[in-house]
């Protein structure tokens, strides 16, 4: 039977509350979002026949500032995935201490299928649909897989003539050319970087310390790209079809890596540097094998629920940092605490992108736009802030890194509830 994500994070939850000893009261109102959306979007293809998709728009909760949250196209979406990823994202502002609520969106469609018109169409379809729940201090949508910068100017667009108001702080993750950020293309691979650094400094780990990337798209490329930067060894990569393990041990750079998948239309078992290929030291595998290299850190960064009760027993790296959403699942969560490997949890982690999606929407709001070393110099902070008060909870309650983040986020979202009178 397939994980149930949103069974998953309920779980998480309440065993963060016992930890804690949070309020029943206050953790009951989190077991349900305060509003579920679904709308039919029907759309002309470009043969001429209309063809309806599913959507979606779940806002989970708004006691610390508007929803936050991106908005996937997909084949796969389904609405308990998507409550489990507003959750998240609830839990994933009030570790990153930034003032957000939590949601999230999606559409049932494989936009591989569909040209740039019909993916247009869609995208301003979704914005009609929901429009009324959407505003800059009431949900702030995102790019999420699927989605693109691109799409994100075509839905600002939608929204601006729905209502009349040029308003750019509705979306974030735009074009910079209608006030995007610069870093947010960057952003959740290198805030996943910077608490590399911290997670480094506390277990002692080396500058020369052997890493496996799980996933290259968007955020699993630009933090493998900043660790090697870093003076790590990236020794395996992969993307959908299967990846490359340097058998030596000494390392890739990604770039090499993307500039041989984008002539190739994958990643394969050689690697290129130029049009100098070494195919001899190096060897294709599969996402599996990836995950149960012995490295000194492991960072899946493609999807849910790929180190599991079935395969947790394989995983031999020193310690994992989640770049996905849910990589793991409670019971491996649990099974690998036992062993004594750390794992940052996804909510700290890849925090960094709703961290600048944040900038982005007070950017906006202000008229004032910074550089990128402001970025990335203030996004360091809110890193290495929340990493060290996540560490700081797991040791004082002495449990797992996961359950300390929540307890971390829940509390900072009872405050809030408290201060607003939601709950007593």
């Amino acid at each position: 039977m397939a994980e149930n994500p949103f069974a998953n994070a309920m779980r998480q939850l309440k065993k963060a509350a016992a930890v804690a000893q949070l309020d029943p009261l206050f953790i009951a109102s989190l077991q349900k979002p305060q509003r579920i959306m679904e709308a039919n979007l029907s759309i002309t293809m470009d043969s001429g026949v209309v063809q309806t998709f599913t959507a979606f728009r779940v806002q989970y909760n708004d006691a610390r500032g508007p929803f936050k949250g991106g908005i996937r196209y997909y084949p796969k979406v389904d609405l308990n995935e998507v409550k489990a990823l507003a959750f998240w994202m609830t839990m994933k502002c009030g570790v990153a201490g930034i003032p957000m609520g939590g949601g999230k969106g999606g559409i049932i469609v494989d936009v591989k299928k569909l040209s740039a018109r019909e993916i247009e169409a869609l995208s301003r379809a979704w914005v009609r649909a929901f429009a009324k729940y959407l505003g800059p201090r009431t949900d702030v949508p995102a790019p999420d897989v699927y989605t693109t910068p691109q799409i994100m100017g075509w839905m600002v667009d939608e929204y601006a003539r729905l209502t009349g108001n040029w308003e750019p702080a509705v979306f974030t993750g735009k074009p910079l050319a209608i006030g995007g950020s610069l870093g947010r293309t960057e952003a959740t691979g290198f805030g996943g970087a910077m608490v590399f650094e911290e997670l480094a400094k506390k277990l002692k780990i080396k500058k020369g310390a052997t890493v496996a990337v799980q996933g290259f798209g968007n955020v699993g490329y630009y933090v493998a790209e900043k660790l090697h930067d870093m003076g790590y060894k990236i020794v395996a990569l992969s993307d959908s079809k299967g990846g490359i393990l340097d058998i030596r041990g000494k390392g890739m750079d990604p770039r090499n890596v993307l500039a041989s998948k984008k002539e190739k239309g994958m990643i394969d078992g050689c690697y290129c540097l130029g049009s100098v290929c070494d195919c001899e030291h190096y060897k294709q595998i599969t996402n599996d094998q990836l995950l149960q290299l012995k490295v000194d850190v492991l960072i899946p960064a493609a999807l849910e629920n790929v180190i599991t009760a079935k395969n947790v027993g394989k995983i031999k790296a020193k310690a994992i940092i989640e770049m996905a959403n849910g990589p793991l699942t409670p019971d491996a969560d649990e099974k690998l605490f036992r062993r004594k490997i750390p794992v940052v949890p996804d909510i700290l982690s890849n925090a960094g992108g709703v961290t600048v999606s944040y900038f982005e929407w007070a950017q906006n709001l202000s008229g004032v736009y910074w550089t990128k070393a402001d970025v990335f110099q203030k996004l360091r902070a809110v890193m290495t802030t929340g990493f060290n008060d996540v560490w700081a909870a797991a040791e004082k309650y002495k449990v797992d890194l996961r359950t300390g983040a929540y307890v971390v986020a829940l509390k900072r979202v009872e405050d809030a509830m408290k201060a607003r009178g939601l709950v007593k």
